[in-house]
């Protein structure tokens, strides 16, 4: 009989049943077996492993060099494997008994009951059945025993005593140390199994971190801090260049962008074994962190302002100039870093058919540095490029110190182009055009150009423009010459051609060679400005170049002298009548020599461009010269008697107004001597103080407050600004009044005779000078007339013999008089305004802006306002003062709080400022006399501590 008995099937009302049970029972006994048996192995496994990690606890491990560690671990951890394995492949199969003895012993059931369940009983010869019954009652008890089996725990301490206590002394090692790490405990442990890992305890290295700003901002370094306060991130531009240097690490610390923060061209560089350099570009903002050796080592969040594009916008009015040949373009750019560049890009409108489509016409505009907005207008001379006169769209580009690039809208206006009334110049012009822009081929223009030289007009009449007209056919028929530098220059070549074709369209062939020679001596002008303002190596600027533009200038100057007499002899053999006509040519060859003085100054001063502005300037005037007819010499010969005329006028209300002044200060002197004959006399005050005026006054018995009164200074407290201030007594009581003198009255009313008789003399010449005026302007300034009624009431009033009101209206006369000196400026502007324009540079008309003055010349002067210079002899120092400049090239005044003098300030004379210091020594000295009444002392000290 074998088997499982039958009664393993029955169920338990505890445990339930006894098959299912005792194989869990089994399966767990076979589990503690293999610990047990493994035990032995992995013990000194984890022993060794404990002793490490207690060595890391105690830092003993962090103190290697990373390699050391590196290799200790691996030779530690490879022999403890081999070792593990080793012992493990030698341990026997576990056989099924030993499982049930485990059970047994586990569970203290004596006489192994379990064995009962796989034992038969021997086979007997006799009573077989009476022996298997005996069986089952033997099975029966002993499952009966089974109520409560268990595999128990394993034995996981060595069976000896002395490896219990080695153990147990190693756990308690490492529950103190534990203890004593606190906090750091896990990272003491992993820095050391970890090679290049710092524990928490080991001190933080040096941090030097700095974030450098791009170079186009003017912001200064911000300096960073081991941990910035996330609430308040340091603004930055953006492309800002990240520093850290690292001190005291052994390894290379690592820079992170978090939180968006996004960082480029990272560099890295070792500066010694513990030092370490590290370098970013931050283009967004974030969190950045610095880690190394498994820490978090710094940590900034930036706010990073974003590099916006420039802004760029056209001006307004764009396109040809009313009247004139130039393109005004005017602009306006800004960005917060500064302008780098700004140009102009023009495409054609509407192409012609055939022209070539990708044509572009680019210009700059000079900016002087890097500045952070700019607003003006140039007025390039574009009538020589084959667009002049059509339509073209422009749009301004402009880019930024940070590289940023800005567009503005595109915009449709007209270029300037220059009149040409000869048909001959205006057939060569065409053609030009047409081989400029790739409508027709060289040899369609070469046979256009011979067609036009048969042509009656100046090309068979002049052997030079014969010659000049032959020789670009040659060179755009030359089959050896490169077809696009033919191009280019049969271009330049007709240009010229045309505009000598235009100066011999009277016959005036001398006039013609001097445009010729103008022409040529600017353009060497324009090309030793660029030659002479471009960069230099040493950053100087050579002698032998300003020699050479003085030369040039020179040159400049002989041409257009040959120019204007060649206008002046034509107008002579036209029979034109211009008056003054040696006066004509010398005011216009002055008028050129100031300006090249300016441009020479602006030159040698490194101011390009205002320098080129002079030069742009003459190249108008030259411009209106070339174009100069008879009639045109007439009409500015009768600006000049004009001019003459208005400044005369304006010379004779200057001595009106010095006259006036005059009889003002001889009434107020009266009232003075009169008002000091009425005063009581007081501290020694003598009968010279009614002496005649402008004799020498006796200012140490002048009252204080008279005084003040005459330097314009109001009275002291406690005074009514006639009395003086009270004095000690002296036991002499003045008398109440003083008689008046016979001898000085007689002499106050002759002396009010004669000026009532020069008052009426100067009402009259107001009056004619207002008639001089309404006949030169058609305007008559009504501040004369006003200025005529209050004479007539100065001379009434002196008539009756009542100084104070005579005073009062002559000073009103004064204020009529200024009022209308700034009238006739006014009426005398207007007039000029609407005259002829003129070629001779700051006379005449309009300019091509609008403002007054030559047309074509510049109009702002050195201040940026009115003309660059006067013909009128009176103000040539007037003008060399308002061109002057200290050694750094700024004009003198720059900066100052200072007002044009418009003619209404009364400058003193130098008797005036005299008496005015005398009697402000006289007052320091009374303010040193500690004697004198409290009050006075204290105002007076208060009066002149400022001084």
């Amino acid at each position: 009989m074998g088997g499982t008995h039958d009664s393993l099937t029955a169920r338990s009302s505890h445990t339930g049943p006894l098959s299912a049970r005792l194989a869990s029972v089994r399966r767990h006994a076979a589990l503690v077996l293999h610990i047990e048996r493994v035990r032995p192995a992995v013990l000194p496994v984890l022993t060794a492993l404990g002793l490490y990690v207690l060595a890391g606890l105690c830092r003993l491990p962090q103190h290697l060099p990373d390699p050391a560690r590196w290799l200790l671990l691996l030779c530690g951890g490879g022999l403890c494997i081999g070792s593990l394995r080793a012992r493990l492949r030698a341990l026997p199969a576990l056989p099924a008994s030993a499982i049930d003895r485990r059970i047994e012993r586990a569970s203290g059931l004596p006489n192994q009951p379990l064995a009962v369940l796989e034992d038969h009983p021997a086979p007997l010869s006799t009573d077989e059945d009476h022996t298997q019954a005996l069986w089952q009652v033997h099975q029966t008890r002993s499952l009966a025993a089974l109520e409560h089996l268990s595999a128990g725990w394993p034995e996981l301490l060595p069976a000896s005593a002395t490896g219990r206590a080695a153990i147990g002394g190693l756990l308690t090692c490492l529950c103190i140390a534990t203890l004593l790490a606190g906090a750091n405990a896990p990272g003491r442990i992993l820095a050391a199994f970890i090679p290049g890992r710092d524990d928490p305890d080991v001190p933080l290295p040096h941090i030097e971190a700095w974030i450098t700003p791009p170079a186009y901002t003017p912001d200064a370094p911000v300096f960073l801090g081991a941990n910035q306060n996330p609430a308040n991130p340091p603004r930055i531009a953006q492309a800002a260049r990240l520093s850290v240097v690292v001190s005291g690490m052994a390894s290379a610390p690592v820079l992170r962008g978090l939180h968006g923060a996004v960082l480029k061209d990272e560099s890295l560089q070792a500066l010694d074994g513990h030092s370490w350099k590290l370098s970013a570009t931050i283009e967004q903002g974030g969190l950045i962190r610095l880690s190394g050796r498994g820490r978090t080592l710094a940590q900034w969040p930036l706010n990073v302002l974003p590099d916006a594009t420039p802004k760029v916008e056209w001006g307004e009015s764009p396109g040809a100039v009313a009247g004139g040949w130039r393109t005004r373009l005017p602009y306006q750019a800004s960005h917060a870093y500064g302008l780098s560049a700004l140009t102009i890009i023009l495409h054609a409108a509407h192409p012609a058919r055939g022209a070539d489509p990708a044509r572009t016409l680019t210009l700059s505009v000079p900016l002087t540095g890097h500045p952070r907005s700019v607003r003006g207008a140039l007025t390039p001379d574009l009538s020589e490029d084959p667009w002049a006169g059509s339509e073209v769209t422009g749009q301004l580009v402009a880019r930024s110190v940070s590289n940023q690039t800005g567009e503005s809208p595109t915009i449709t206006f007209k270029l300037g182009a220059r009149t040409f009334r000869s048909p001959l110049a205006r057939a060569v012009l065409d053609v030009r055009r047409r081989l400029a822009l790739g409508q027709e081929t060289a040899a369609d223009a070469a046979t256009d150009l011979d067609a036009l030289a048969g042509a009656p007009g100046p090309i068979q009449d002049t052997t030079t423009l014969s010659l000049n007209l032959a020789a670009i056919v040659g060179l755009l028929d030359n089959p050896h010459q490169d077809p696009r530098t033919a191009r280019d220059g049969a271009t330049n070549l007709l240009w010229d051609l045309a505009l000598d074709i235009e100066d011999r369209r009277t016959g005036d062939t001398a006039s013609a060679q001097a445009s010729l020679d103008v022409r040529a001596a600017q353009a060497a002008v324009a090309q030793q400005l660029e030659r002479l303002h471009a960069p230099h190596q040493d950053g100087t600027r050579n002698e032998a170049e300003q020699a050479e533009l003085e030369e040039r200038l020179k040159t400049l100057s002989e041409a257009i002298s040959r120019k204007m007499q060649a206008l002046a002899d034509n107008a002579l053999r036209n029979n034109t009548a211009i008056p003054d006509l040696p006066g004509l040519t010398d005011a216009g060859n002055k008028a050129f020599s100031r300006l090249m003085q300016q441009l020479q100054s602006d030159a040698a001063n490194g101011h390009a461009e205002d320098a080129m502005k002079r030069l742009q300037d003459m190249e108008d005037a030259t411009e209106h010269m070339r174009n100069a007819t008879p009639q045109d010499l007439a009409a500015m010969a009768r600006q000049m008697v004009a001019r003459q005329q208005a400044h005369e006028q304006m010379a004779a209300l200057k001595d009106v107004t010095n006259r006036q002044l005059s009889l003002l200060d001889h009434a107020q002197a009266r009232l003075e001597k009169a008002q000091s004959v009425a005063s009581p006399p007081q501290e020694g005050q003598t009968d010279e103080d009614a002496q005649e005026d402008g004799a020498p006054l006796d200012l140490a018995h002048m009252p204080t407050s008279e005084l003040l009164r005459r330097l314009g200074l109001p009275a002291p407290p406690g005074t009514d600004g006639s009395r003086p201030f009270p004095a000690a007594p002296t036991g002499h009581e003045p008398s109440a009044s003083t008689p008046p003198d016979p001898a000085l009255a007689e002499a106050q009313a002759a002396a009010r005779r004669t000026e009532r008789g020069t008052q009426h003399a100067l009402e009259r010449a107001v009056e004619e000078l207002q008639n001089e005026v309404h006949d030169l302007t058609s305007k008559s300034p009504a501040a004369l007339g006003e200025a005529r009624k209050q004479m007539r009431a100065a001379r009434k009033a002196l008539a009756d013999g009542n100084d104070a009101e005579a005073a009062s209206a002559e000073q009103k006369a004064l204020d009529a008089l200024r009022q209308g000196r700034q009238q006739m400026q006014e009426a005398m502007k207007g007039s000029r305004n609407n005259s002829a324009p003129s070629f001779l540079p700051s006379f005449g008309g309009q300019s091509e802006d609008g403002s007054p003055g030559q047309k074509g010349a510049s109009a702002r002067g050195d201040n940026g306002e009115g003309t660059p210079m006067d013909t009128d002899d009176d103000s040539d120092d007037q003008d060399s003062a308002n061109d002057q400049r200290d050694p750094l090239g700024r004009k003198l005044g720059e900066g100052q709080d200072q007002a044009p003098d418009d003619g209404s300030t009364h400058v003193p004379d130098t008797v005036t400022r005299q008496r005015a210091r005398e009697i402000e020594q006289e007052l320091r000295r009374r303010d040193s006399d500690r004697t004198r009444p409290p009050q006075e002392l204290e105002y007076l000290d208060r009066l002149l501590k400022p001084f």
